[in-house]
């Protein structure tokens, strides 16, 4: 049998099934075609994209959120964050209300920060991480569930860093939007444009529920 060479291998799926779909997530089956022929089955969890936001006040402080997390029963320290549950929706748009709706700000200046695959291994849900300055109150719709029970915290980055190093903010966005934004200012790093493509946003979620309509 003739082997590909690493790295080159095509992963064709050969079957795939649904044995959940939510409202937020489905489980899929899939039969994939291994190096050398072999079919194994893998699980993936397909999820809506997400967005977050490093807003930095004028003082230099990043605006965070201390909420509460049901999986994991307690609350983490994070950025203000949310999902792409619309179809066709712009990330960015859904920064901004994001940002509001969670910290009653807005901004004047976006950029992206950094792409992150969440947890590749099962799932294809990524996020999208932005950079907000020039910050303004805005008007903060009416918090519901979870998020009536949001603090914020402002915190200087130099502050959040060590926290993010000492374990103390382990939310997986809020340490990849912590260290990008320190590593973008240690080295003068160019962002990207707020409007910048994002070849990586998942979309397969949405489709599946704009197929069943």
């Amino acid at each position: 049998m003739n082997e590909s060479a690493p790295g080159t291998h095509v992963f064709d799926t050969v079957s795939s099934r649904t044995v959940y779909s939510g409202a937020i997530l489905a489980l899929r089956l899939d039969q994939v075609v291994m190096p050398g022929g072999r079919v194994a089955e893998r699980e993936v969890i397909e999820h809506h994209a997400a967005v977050a936001v490093v807003a930095v006040d004028a003082d230099g402080n990043l605006v965070l959120i201390n909420q509460y997390r049901h999986p994991i029963g307690r609350r983490l320290l994070e950025l203000p964050a949310g999902l792409l549950d619309q179809q066709g929706e712009d990330p960015l748009e859904a920064a901004e209300r994001e940002l509001a709706e969670e910290t009653g700000l807005a901004a004047r200046e976006w950029a992206v920060l950094v792409d992150v695959a969440l947890s590749p291994g099962f799932t294809d849900e990524a996020l999208r991480v932005y950079l907000a300055s020039d910050l303004y109150e805005t008007d903060r719709p009416d918090p519901e569930l979870e998020e009536a029970d949001i603090q914020i915290v402002r915190m200087p980055l130099d502050d959040a860093v060590q926290a993010a190093l000492a374990g103390e903010i382990t939310n997986a966005t809020a340490v990849a939007g912590i260290l990008a934004l320190s590593t973008a200012r240690s080295t003068g790093a160019k962002l990207r444009p707020a409007d910048a493509p994002w070849p990586g946003m998942p979309t397969a979620f949405l489709d599946r529920k704009a197929a069943r309509r």
